[in-house]
């Protein structure tokens, strides 16, 4: 015997489905059909104006914003408010570097040199570049800015006996790559890249312009030349709001 279900019964459910949804829930779907027709830049409502609107508490508020700045679908700028955001910036994995990255995206690359410094290697960081411990590696600290809007903190260590004068080519930016091929002959080969999740640091937080504690996309990458000898070993912290990686998969 067929059950049916009366128009009733749809109504109640969806009550019920309602009633059971977290207040902000429906505020931050609210949000996303508002962002759906703003342009990118346009400012929000404020936290009180939301909260009176929608009869909610301003902690209701702060958290449907939160998620939807994680997402990257809001730009938090500090001192100045809430705005809807550019889309994220998709790159592809592959070996190529961040100048070019951002080139091809159509968008103008730019860096901070923050620190330069050589250092001796520990043992870990030796291992990976094939020298002794103790031995010198140059070690740069730079900002990456895509249209001068923070992206990224990159840390970058080389081993100094290969890239003897390395530093003085790239202490006003620069492409790293561009610089290591027309200098030093290093065509690179291929690299070992890994991507996990971290929050970001105080430190990190004021360089990207970012909320303390926002979710970052945090990449290693092993590079080597084309003849299979290790060049780099970075250490990447990109925005998790305004970056995505894209990577193009095939069957073994």
């Amino acid at each position: 015997m067929l059950e049916t279900t009366s128009a009733g019964d749809v109504d109640a459910a969806t009550r019920a489905r309602v009633q059971r949804e977290p207040k902000y829930w429906g505020l931050k779907r609210h949000l996303l059909d508002l962002l759906s027709s703003m342009p990118p830049g346009s400012p929000i409502p404020t936290e009180r104006s939301l909260a009176a609107e929608f009869d909610v508490s301003r902690t209701t508020v702060r958290q449907a914003l939160a998620e939807l700045t994680v997402e990257g679908r809001l730009l938090r700028v500090q001192g100045k408010g809430t705005f809807a955001a550019e889309p994220k910036v998709a790159q592809r994995l592959q070996l190529s570097s961040y100048t070019e990255d951002m080139r091809a995206q159509g968008r103008q690359p730019s860096s901070k040199l923050l620190e330069i410094s050589e250092d001796p290697a520990d043992i870990d960081l030796a291992r990976l570049l094939a020298i002794r411990a103790g031995a010198k590696v140059l070690r740069m600290h730079r900002l990456r800015l895509a249209d001068n809007e923070p992206m990224a903190i990159e840390t970058t260590h080389l081993p100094l006996s290969r890239f003897r004068g390395l530093r003085r080519y790239v202490s006003s930016g620069g492409s790293l790559y561009q610089v290591l091929r027309e200098r030093f002959g290093v065509e690179m080969g291929h690299a070992e890249e890994t991507i996990e999740t971290a929050l970001a640091s105080p430190e990190e937080a004021e360089l990207l312009g970012a909320d303390v504690g926002l979710p970052m996309l945090l990449l290693s990458r092993h590079s080597f030349d084309s003849s299979g000898n290790p060049v780099e070993w970075v250490r990447s912290v990109y925005r998790g709001d305004r970056y995505k990686f894209v990577a193009g998969l095939d069957r073994p």
